[in-house]
């Protein structure tokens, strides 16, 4: 029988120690390998987006509108006091939302719930602000951060700048932050009254303006008093916008994605008026039949 110095019989045991452990890691890593791989082709792939009855049929998520927050003025009308929320009424329903386990979504997951049923988180609801007034970046977007919460800006970009309005720094840095920036027109011309030259002046120029400043895509419109044209709402998609907000009114039959109903939290609400005016306009699934 053949014999080996001890020196040789020692590395022999080592290799094969070696060999066998460098199998059972790619053993090991083909098995982990595999894993990930199913994973990844169980992971959801977005089919086509749904048709308007579906997004029709879909709960509705409670969309909130604000414009100026600032103290009422003896000259502000009474109609004013709703466009127009003081700044501790402001925080006390931010509160409000925060305290009742309200999560803040965006206009991509919002979109993604309409068009493909994505889940959203518990409680989901958007916030926005319309025409760029100073103090919603001063007071509202300040609130906001205190409650880990974000919206989206609805930007008038003829007032970048202006006395009293957000400059092009405070827009990006409200994008920076982790807020959306849409377009809310160029000066705040009805929609409905749109001639063909407004699709230049009024839509395409400001979206240029806005992803300038922010460097994102701005594929989202709120229609300056809340008003649409339904003839209109297919150019929208053709200009580049996922889509559109309205206020108070019915979503449109034919394009529901691009009249997304919004409601101005009146500024004369306690938080208890706007928890409940939230459980009535937002409560109920509603099943409807677009017209033929």
């Amino acid at each position: 029988m053949k014999t080996y110095p001890n020196s040789l019989f020692l590395f022999l045991s080592l290799f094969l120690f070696a060999c066998h452990s460098d199998t059972k890691q790619q053993i090991a890593k083909t098995a982990k390998d595999t894993v990930i791989g199913a994973e990844q082709s169980t992971t959801p792939v977005k089919s086509s987006p749904a048709d308007a009855k579906t997004i029709l049929s879909r709960k509705e998520v409670p969309v909130l509108c604000y414009h100026q927050i600032r103290d009422w003025k003896a000259s502000d009308s009474q109609r004013a006091h709703d466009d127009i929320i003081p700044p501790a009424n402001f925080r006390d329903h931010m509160k409000m939302l925060a305290d009742s386990g309200y999560h803040t979504i965006l206009p991509d997951q919002l979109y993604d719930y309409l068009n493909y049923g994505t889940k959203l988180p518990s409680k989901p609801i958007m916030i926005s602000f319309d025409d760029t007034d100073l103090d919603q970046y001063t007071v509202g977007a300040a609130e906001l951060k205190k409650h880990g919460f974000k919206g989206v800006f609805f930007i008038m970009t003829v007032s970048i700048g202006r006395p009293r309005y957000m400059s092009k720094a405070q827009i990006k840095e409200l994008s920076d932050d982790g807020h959306v920036i849409a377009s809310h027109t160029w000066n705040h011309k009805n929609f409905a009254q749109f001639t063909d030259e407004d699709w230049d002046i009024q839509i395409d120029k400001p979206t240029q303006t806005l992803e300038k400043i922010t460097g994102k895509k701005v594929e989202y419109f709120a229609y300056p008093y809340g008003v649409f044209k339904a003839a209109n709402l297919h150019k929208l998609k053709e200009h580049g916008f996922k889509a559109a907000f309205i206020l108070s009114t019915p979503m449109d039959e034919v394009n529901p994605i691009y009249t997304i109903r919004r409601i101005i939290d009146p500024g004369r609400y306690t938080a208890r008026n706007l928890y409940n005016s939230l459980q009535k306009s937002f409560n109920k699934k509603k099943v409807v039949t677009p017209a033929s």
